[in-house]
């Protein structure tokens, strides 16, 4: 049957890769896709090395909590039934955590997943979404998916406000009749840059109603400046607004791929309704659900990054070298040359870290606080590059 069809199916389909081209959706011609931190295993593979590290892709360096290791084998015997579609368990006990209802919660497979949902619900081609320079790279992935139009605001250049940062004048100003969406990285990624209670407050007070602010929090757990907000608490008064977390960084679950949004219940309803069934797996929502209940592995872990940037930024300092304030588990530091350049040598001696020339930065490097071991590592390993 498949070869007496095959022949017939040849003769309509292209026969160049510029006519697929043109079969994609308009803002799917020009994307380019998500370009993600360097495996250990394919420097390994390229270089010929062993023991490379890696500081790429903010992951928690220690891992999951032992509660979540013991739920998450426990869950492997299941693997041959399909998850919970509603992930019931781990939105209760999120709706318990948040003191929300329930209907509040959007489940996601990872908090990108839930970004990407968010743009599909509310942005058509006749539809614009604001989001700041040097924002997370998701955004404008997301944004020409659809066929959007992506407003970006430039970011702070250090005269108003702490320089890379989010400019929330500029983004009021691209906002107009045809904004449905703002994009807030909260910290920012890649900068680590954070707004404090009182100006993010005032920036959605002043938004129309009819434009949808996400707050996107993936490094919550790690901030520790006191007028840092916890935006999940605003709901009940911005019913545009939308709040994603993950459990990708601090809960150390980034393989497991689980974040969620909370938002207003009509709204999670639409999200909801776009949402893939089965979109979080059930070895990740039982080690998302353990984890929520193992703050002493939380609390080491937000512990031990504060120590690593301390060392990070102490190794900065004797290089010579400046880095922007960063409040997540990351930090961008200012090479003074090309920050690719640097990035090549520095897999040359087994150290992984990340460009982000991509993001309006072509002199620094984002790196992760690792530990202790591994940031003492990268520093000595800097150091030779930079002295080379």
């Amino acid at each position: 049957m498949q070869g007496r069809f095959y022949p017939k199916a040849l003769a309509i389909m292209p026969t160049s890769i510029d006519s697929y081209l043109d079969l994609a959706a308009p803002g799917v011609r020009a994307l380019q896709p998500y370009q993600p931190g360097k495996p250990v295993t394919e420097l390994e593979r390229e270089y010929g090395i062993s023991n490379a590290i890696k500081l790429a892709s903010n992951e928690n360096p220690y891992g999951p909590g032992r509660l979540a290791l013991a739920a998450a084998s426990a869950a492997i015997e299941g693997l041959s039934r399909y998850p919970d579609g509603s992930g019931y368990q781990l939105a209760e006990r999120l709706a318990r955590k948040h003191q929300l209802d329930p209907a509040c919660i959007t489940l996601g497979n990872g908090s990108n997943d839930v970004l990407d949902i968010i743009a599909r619900v509310f942005l058509t081609p006749e539809h614009e979404a604001v989001f700041s320079q040097h924002a997370f790279a998701v955004y404008p992935i997301a944004v020409q998916a659809v066929g959007a139009t992506a407003c970006v605001a430039p970011a702070h250049d250090g005269s108003r406000g702490p320089a890379y940062g989010h400019d929330l004048a500029a983004k009021l100003e691209r906002v107009g009749p045809a904004t449905r969406l703002v994009f807030i990285a909260n910290p920012n990624n890649p900068t680590g840059t954070w707004l404090g209670s009182a100006e993010l407050e005032s920036f959605i007070s002043a938004l129309p109603a009819h434009v949808m602010v996400v707050i996107d929090e993936a490094y919550f757990e790690y901030v520790e400046e006191a007028d840092y907000p916890d935006t999940s608490t605003w709901l009940a008064r911005f019913p545009n607004l939308i709040v994603t977390r993950t459990f990708s960084k601090a809960y150390g679950l980034a393989g497991l791929r689980i974040g969620y949004a909370l938002s207003h219940p009509d709204v999670a309803g639409l999200l909801n309704r776009v949402r893939q069934p089965f979109n979080v797996n059930s070895v990740a929502q039982a080690a998302a659900l353990a984890a929520l209940d193992d703050d002493d592995h939380l609390q080491q872990c937000v512990r031990r990054n504060r120590e690593g940037m301390a060392q990070l930024r102490s190794g900065f300092e004797a290089l010579g070298l400046s880095c922007i304030d960063s409040a997540g588990n990351f930090v961008c530091v200012d090479t003074g040359r090309s920050g690719a350049d640097i990035y090549a040598s520095l897999l040359r001696k087994g150290v992984i870290v990340r460009p982000v020339a991509n993001y309006g930065l072509p002199r620094h490097l984002r790196v992760t606080v690792g530990r202790a071991d591994e940031n003492a590592r990268f520093l000595h390993a800097l150091e030779q590059v930079l002295h080379d």
